[in-house]
This record gives C-alpha cells, structure tokens and sequence, in this order.
C-alpha cells in the first residue's frame, strides 16, 4: 500500500478534511465536508510537489501532512476564487 507523506489513505482522508475544514474557516469559503476533505488531500499533494520541486521539505507524519494539508487547500480556494471573478 502507498501512502502519502507517511500517512495511510485513511488517515490521509481524515486529516485532509480537517485541513480543508480548517482552510475553510481561515479563507471564510462556504464548501460541504466533502469538499473540505478533496480540497485538503489535493492541497496537500499539490503543495508537496510544488516544495518537491523547490527541494523544500516539511517533513513526514500527521502534523506535516496536515500543515501542507491546511496550506494547499487555502492555495486552491484562492485560486478557485480567482478564476470565478
């Protein structure tokens, strides 16, 4: 089995829909906990591969995933705010 960031997939699902729900509180968005869930678990791969690229690393375990969690879904819900404007 895979796992992201030192997380299996169901922890990887828990903590991405804590970090979108916490995006979503900080960026004052209106999504469902489904949403929250896809915004944190994308947020975090997208993030992690953007610091891959940049030979940057926060770490491994449920606290790194969730900051990159948290940080990748606010990135997501300004670009998705963005395109609508």
């Amino acid at each position: 089995m895979e796992h992201l960031n030192g997380v299996g997939w169901i922890a990887a699902i828990i903590i991405g829909g804590l970090a979108g729900w916490f995006a979503e509180m900080f960026m004052k968005s209106n999504t469902g906990i489904f949403m929250n869930i896809i915004l944190g678990i994308v947020g975090a791969i997208v993030l992690n591969a953007i610091l891959a690229a940049l030979n940057i690393s926060l770490g491994v375990g449920w606290i790194a995933y969730l900051v990159t969690g948290f940080i990748g879904a606010c990135i997501l819900i300004a670009v998705g705010r963005m395109i609508r404007r």
